[in-house]
């Protein structure tokens, strides 16, 4: 959990948040294992709980691993729903198309191995819901990509906005205030996001401080 939390907040968010079913249990375990981050069970049940306030019946993932968070997706969408997949590693897919047909939801996925960017452009929308989460410094693109795709009422998450591949506090000068931000891609990947949905017209954006902090922008009905 989120480092940037007071060891009491972790653990309140903690108990009381949403627990992992025996699939999402045997991901984590796969991850520990492998070292491979993933947004955990209170920022899953964040995407669960906008998928359904959505009824989704599409997402889309820049970034989607062995399937954790489309997993989470899945549970709330509609029976009907359709999410895309995209990752780079076809072992991390693959993963991902055994964990899901193990939960018997693998006929809901499409699973498209590649470039998420390259990817997006060969699907129409709209979707409902879409999560960015692949490389910081690409955030920003891929909105301006998937923006118009999105539906009304639609949701885009972003992920690692309070940290993983960057830390808050070498960003919190620049949005207070404008001090320059360090040479480091991601975080200047972060920032660059954050500006770009902020100042889109028809769009308003939340960040949370749940996970590694998510910033949630939503397409005006």
């Amino acid at each position: 959990m989120a480092d940037y939390l007071d060891d009491s907040v972790k653990r309140y968010l903690r108990a009381t948040g949403p627990d992992h079913d025996e699939i999402h249990a045997a991901m984590a375990d796969h991850a520990d294992e492998c070292g491979f981050p993933i947004i955990g069970p209170d920022a899953g049940g964040v995407l669960r709980s906008y998928a359904a306030a959505t009824r989704a019946e599409r997402v889309f993932e820049f970034g989607s691993g062995f399937g954790y968070s489309a997993y989470w997706f899945l549970k709330g969408m509609a029976d009907d729903g359709e999410i895309i997949l995209t990752e780079i590693d076809k072992e991390e897919l693959a993963e991902g198309e055994r964990f899901l047909a193990e939960a018997g939801v693998a006929d809901r996925a499409t699973f498209e191995h590649g470039d998420a960017m390259e990817i997006a452009r060969e699907h129409e929308g709209p979707f409902d819901v879409v999560l960015i989460d692949h490389q910081k410094s690409r955030y920003a693109d891929a909105f301006e990509l998937i923006r118009d795709e999105l539906a009304p009422g639609g949701v885009v998450i972003a992920d690692n906005i309070f940290y993983g591949a960057v830390d808050y506090e070498d960003i919190l000068p620049y949005v207070e205030s404008g001090e320059p931000l360090p040479d480091d891609d991601n975080t200047r990947g972060i920032a660059d996001y954050l500006d770009t949905v902020r100042a889109a017209d028809g769009f308003h954006t939340v960040v949370l401080p749940v996970g590694s902090g998510l910033a949630v922008t939503t397409r005006e009905a």
